[in-house]
């Protein structure tokens, strides 16, 4: 039997110029993605939220989504613009109707995928799943975001196997170390493959003001004593972060994007606080820093930031996918490492935010090869 993904292509065809994208975990953030493509088929007087509508070439509605893998009994079966706004998903709605995308949500396997504290909001009558790898090629896909919960590290090594086995790309957005991990790196590499990440950095969020902040401080000579980030929200990965056994990587993620600002070391305390439902896609985050500058004189800020959690990292995700298929033009492998330190809270390589847009640009723009 011919699979939905052949018939697709059959359809379309192949078209070079556009970007083919698979999908695992089919929560929030995918949702912002796949809205996202639809707010920008278009181009705007003002694309707020992208690096720039077109990117070598590429622009937003240029994305085809032609595979998509989750657990949820609630999304598997259903075609990707309807299993968006299944539940637990509560993001909000940026475009009034997503149309059919032609791509049905493929069941995945389980593996750690469901946490403690979400068995009982997400039903998965068959752990094992289909096969990725098939899937994958089947689709023609050329990147895999990888977008599974956090604490999923058996289950992200194994959609990281996957897109090794069928010959795709690998964009990781959650905090499980395979771009900065150097075995990882080195198998992507000697499979001739580019790989992002890890751990998405929002366009505003709590980790890039953070260490901005901390940079600032730095720069104007302010000597900091301490600081700490504590965030809450009210979405499914909230709720699956009162599990503090997934949190390992999470918390070390975005602690060392702000530690990495500072040429000392700074007494830190980063990490998700609580899970308050009626907040829903909405997250808070208060940041502290503490130091001392002229004369040895006392100085602290205390920020809070309110912010909606999923489409805050739509436009990175859509800037991030956009840069690694040019690296598959060009036959970059390995990790990429200026849209990692632009793109992602754990890159191979820390830079400072001015410096990886910077490279970044350089990149796109065939200046450099990373």
């Amino acid at each position: 039997m011919m699979r939905y993904s052949y018939l697709y292509e059959k359809k379309r065809k192949l078209d070079l110029s556009r970007v083919r994208v698979a999908l695992a975990g089919i929560g929030n953030c995918a949702s912002a993605l796949v809205q996202g493509k639809e707010y920008y088929k278009e181009e705007k007087e003002e694309n707020i939220g992208l690096l720039a509508y077109d990117i070598g070439g590429i622009t937003p509605p240029d994305i085809d989504f032609v595979a998509a893998f989750d657990v949820n009994d609630n999304k598997v079966g259903k075609d990707l613009s309807e299993a968006i706004a299944q539940e637990p998903n509560n993001t909000p709605s940026i475009v009034s109707n997503v149309p059919q995308q032609g791509v049905k949500v493929t069941r995945g396997p389980v593996l750690d995928g469901i946490g403690s504290y979400m068995v009982d909001v997400i039903k998965s009558s068959n752990p094992e799943g289909e096969d990725v790898a098939q899937v994958l090629k089947d689709s023609g896909a050329e990147i895999l975001v990888n977008y599974i919960p956090v604490g999923s590290t058996q289950a992200t090594k194994y959609y990281a196997e996957q897109a090794m086995k069928a010959g795709v790309a690998f964009v990781n957005a959650i905090p499980v170390f395979i771009a900065s991990n150097p075995e990882w790196e080195a198998r992507f590499k000697e499979k001739g493959l580019p790989v992002a990440g890890d751990d998405v950095m929002s366009q505003i969020g709590a980790t890039v003001v953070h260490k901005s902040l901390i940079k600032l401080f730095v720069d104007r000579g302010v000597k900091v004593d301490e600081t700490y980030q504590l965030n809450v929200g009210g979405d499914a990965d909230f709720l699956n972060m009162l599990e503090e056994s997934r949190l390992k990587d999470k918390r070390e993620s975005k602690t060392s994007a702000v530690k990495a600002m500072a040429p000392y070391d700074v007494p830190t305390k980063i990490g998700p606080s609580d899970y308050i439902p009626f907040l829903k896609n909405d997250k808070i985050c208060y940041v502290m820093i503490k130091g001392r500058y002229f004369g040895n004189t006392p100085v602290q800020i205390d920020l809070k930031l309110h912010v909606v959690d999923a489409t805050n990292s739509g436009g990175v995700m859509i800037d991030a996918i956009r840069a690694t298929k040019i690296a598959l033009d060009r036959k970059i492998s390995g990790a990429l490492t200026s849209i990692s330190a632009y793109c992602f809270k754990h890159p191979p390589i820390q830079m400072p935010y001015e410096v990886a847009k910077a490279e970044m640009m350089a990149f796109i723009e065939g200046k450099n090869d990373r």
